[in-house]
């Protein structure tokens, strides 16, 4: 994986790319809001073996290594605006087929990205990501906050942001705790997404409900899937990182083999 700093409208990216798998699509790694490649640990390049796929993780603006975010306020299509960032991104690494991996805001990223540039994406999976707002991730955001305000949370976060992670926060929590953002839908654009999805969510997600999957798989257009996982919470590709792994490259791989 090759470390490199991407500009991106003017805004530096920092991004990670390995492109061992000459003609095969590259697996496009979308974290969370609080999270960053470096996050993902192993999880990236395991899954790029596993489906022999090129590998792309990068840290949205104002996390990670990239540049910070020039203001904490967020519009409340903050995440229609990072999947043209992505777009963007795309293009200027002339990378042409994309299959996205989101997790959490990523998933929403994902398939914002899915419906609005159809053509660079070759299959999305969508891992605990959002499509409305519920109460439950509304309670789960404030419960983050009381923890980044009450625990070690500011120290662990800024092992990997730095300096950025105060901006970030009050960022991703201001507008999730808004009451304008309760309205936020993304559910009118699923039927643009054609490519074949498979969305994972363990069932005991403390910012989700089931109905983010059910309504999701019932309205897009291509082919769908949903993998519930029994007894896991909201990052299942750490908690139960092999089955999480095992599914994704079968999904990819059933795919790639069908063309």
């Amino acid at each position: 994986m090759e470390a490199v700093m991407v500009v991106v409208k003017g805004k530096q990216l920092y991004t990670e790319y390995g492109n061992s798998f000459e003609g095969r699509p590259t697996l496009v790694f979308l974290h969370d809001s609080l999270g960053c490649t470096q996050l993902w640990r192993n999880f990236p390049f395991a899954l790029g073996e596993a489906t022999e796929c090129n590998v792309l993780v990068y840290d949205r603006l104002g996390y990670g290594k990239s540049f910070p975010m020039p203001t904490h306020e967020r519009e409340d299509r903050y995440m229609e605006t990072e999947a043209d960032v992505l777009n963007d991104l795309l293009d200027e690494m002339n990378i042409n087929e994309g299959i996205l991996f989101g997790h959490s805001d990523g998933g929403t990223i994902a398939l914002i990205m899915a419906a609005k540039y159809p053509g660079k994406v070759k299959a999305v999976v969508c891992e605990a990501g959002h499509i409305f707002v519920e109460d439950v991730t509304v309670k789960g955001v404030r419960n983050a906050l009381e923890a980044y305000q009450t625990t070690n949370l500011p120290e662990r976060l800024a092992k990997y942001h730095g300096d950025k992670t105060e901006m970030l926060v009050k960022a991703w929590t201001e507008i999730w705790l808004s009451n304008r953002f309760k309205t936020w839908n993304i559910e009118h654009t699923l039927k643009n997404i054609t490519a074949p999805l498979l969305f994972i969510q363990g069932e005991n997600d403390e910012y989700g409900t089931l109905d983010q999957v059910e309504r999701t798989v019932s309205q897009v257009n291509g082919k769908a899937e949903k993998f519930i996982i029994p007894n896991v919470g909201h990052t299942p590709h750490k908690e139960v990182s092999g089955m999480v792994l095992e599914k994704a490259a079968g999904f990819i791989n059933s795919i790639l083999k069908s063309e």
